[in-house]
């Protein structure tokens, strides 16, 4: 691949890292791990503490793996994953109850190519131990969304939602992409108004949901899948805008689907 010019390049390291799935830790195959593994397994728990005293059967858990003065204003968050309290079943057979973690990753370029994605159950140890930052985002759904949420994770309905095509920026009112962040939101929409219609899914999103608008200019969404393919942008009309942290967790409060979304600190 040729360089880009060093103006251009510039523009679109202000893009690239930035989004939603914008991480190693997105594809789980090859993990940027930040935190030791004492760090890790300390956060991890913390979290778990946490969600637990709130009574959460089912969380929405962010955490970037990237500095966040490397992401763009009012975005904070690059990745987001299901937490679900169940029975857990450990290498050498024992059932135990704790938090298992459902995502969607990128593929790693290798097993998979970077513009598909797959979806994949792991734990807070795996998840904290990527984050960049000193803190996590979390949204608790209400009582009814939980109980909703925990019987469509990990169903063949749940899968059904994934769209393995996938981009960084994916328009979460178009259904050709995915990236985590929207898988999340499509799961969340399914489970609100009682659907696995994607075509319907889809249709009240555009009524109901408002992403985040986010900052790309011309050269960079022309030029940008000339240094990432998994920036691809056809599926947008107009301004780029994704579903985030911020624009999932303002959705589901002003729809009544979450109780509470705060940020968790790293103690």
């Amino acid at each position: 691949m040729k360089s880009l010019p060093a103006f251009l390049a510039a523009g679109l390291l202000l893009v690239t890292p930035a989004f939603a799935g914008d991480e190693s830790g997105d594809s789980a195959a090859n993990p940027a791990v930040h935190l030791s593994p004492s760090d890790a397994a300390r956060f991890a728990k913390q979290i778990e503490t946490d969600l637990a005293a709130k009574g959460a059967r089912v969380a929405i858990v962010f955490r970037t793996s990237r500095p966040r003065g490397k992401l763009p204003p009012g975005i904070a968050y690059t990745h987001g994953a299901f937490w679900v309290y169940r029975d857990i079943e450990t290498s050498d057979g024992r059932v135990l109850k704790g938090y298992a973690v459902y995502n969607l990753y990128h593929g790693d370029g290798k097993t998979l190519p970077v513009t598909r994605s797959y979806l994949k159950q792991d734990f807070p140890l795996n998840f904290a131990a990527v984050t960049a930052e000193n803190d996590v985002g979390i949204i608790i759904p209400t009582p009814e969304m939980q109980r909703r949420l925990y019987g469509l994770i990990g169903t063949p309905a749940y899968d059904r939602l994934h769209i393995r095509d996938y981009a960084l920026v994916s328009n979460p009112w178009d259904p050709r992409y995915q990236n985590c962040v929207e898988f999340l939101l499509d799961v969340v929409a399914a489970s609100a108004w009682e659907t696995t219609s994607y075509p319907q899914i889809k249709a009240n999103l555009r009524a109901y949901f408002q992403p985040t608008l986010v900052k790309a200019g011309f050269l960079q969404r022309a030029l940008g899948p000339a240094a990432d393919p998994r920036l691809r942008t056809d599926d947008h009309k107009g301004p780029v805008r994704t579903a985030t942290y911020e624009s999932l967790s303002a959705f589901m409060l002003e729809r009544g689907l979450a109780a509470q979304a705060y940020i968790l600190n790293r103690a």
